[in-house]
């Protein structure tokens, strides 16, 4: 299992005052009526397009797209995207900020994201994780024919598999290594000459005034503290998503060629952008 990256310089947690609360209820609860009204209904069509159309989902991702995006505006988070989303189907891999990912990576563009096997167990996040399409993965040597077939499978029906190849989040402000050993399944003879990977940076600008690391969520900071720190700011900032061009992977000699390219395209990415 990958380490959690952490840093000795973690944002305080500032007391929320009585306003803060009252941000807090203006924004949770149309949030949750969004999130949770939005899987009631995918749910519900996901019933009549599993029978019609099987493991394809040419529906439900539209249901999963609109969520996140009126979720970023119920939040008041602003959004930003730069270049084009890749067409077809391929893989998607990005740096790991926050949890606010999962709404910024799908505002613009449908995707699936892959996931340790571990979280299909999660509490309430592994439930709303298989609702969405999440493909499990189990991380072992001798899972990898598996690995291969699941590809295989999703991307035949044209899906984007979204992949965070730091193994972690961060702060936002640094992109770590790429872990070559998630490309490892991408090699296999059925896959290499045909899957194109796009490398995707997201870049978080803090509210005015707040600590500029403001929006990640990383190391041992409870999820319940970030969320409600996150709905009591008195001003939002923004996201920024870039999409930079897709590679072929028949284009790099084995998977840690892949990872490197890959990792210092994200990074170039993040210094660019990080300003704008």
């Amino acid at each position: 299992m990958a380490q959690a990256w952490s840093s000795d310089d973690s944002p305080p947690v500032l007391p929320i005052g009585a306003a803060g609360w009252v941000r807090i209820l203006l924004r949770a609860i149309p949030l949750a009526l969004l999130v949770f009204g939005g899987l009631g209904v995918l749910l519900i069509v996901r019933l009549f397009e599993a029978v019609i159309c099987g493991k394809a989902r040419p529906v439900t991702p539209h249901i999963t797209q609109r969520v996140c995006r009126l979720a970023l505006v119920i939040l008041g988070i602003t959004y930003r995207s730069v270049g084009a989303p890749m067409d077809g189907g391929g893989a998607v891999v990005a740096n790991h900020v926050s949890w606010l990912d999962i709404f910024a990576l799908n505002a613009r563009k449908r995707i699936y994201f892959v996931a340790k096997s571990e979280v299909a167990g999660w509490p309430g996040i592994g439930w709303l994780a298989r609702a969405t399409g999440t493909l499990f993965i189990k991380r072992a040597r001798n899972e990898a024919v598996e690995q291969v077939s699941l590809l295989k499978t999703r991307l035949a029906f044209g899906h984007r598999l979204l992949f965070f190849p730091e193994g972690t989040s961060t702060d936002g402000f640094q992109v770590l290594p790429f872990k070559s050993t998630l490309f490892a399944a991408f090699f296999d003879h059925a896959l290499r000459d045909e899957l194109a990977v796009q490398p995707v940076t997201v870049i978080y600008r803090a509210p005015k005034g707040a600590d500029p690391r403001f929006y990640g969520w990383w190391g041992d900071m409870e999820f319940g503290t970030h969320l409600l720190t996150t709905l009591a700011a008195k001003r939002q900032g923004g996201v920024t998503v870039v999409y930079h061009p897709p590679v072929q992977l028949s284009d790099f000699a084995d998977r840690k060629a892949l990872a490197k390219a890959l990792e210092t395209t994200v990074r170039a990415g993040l210094d660019s952008h990080r300003g704008a």
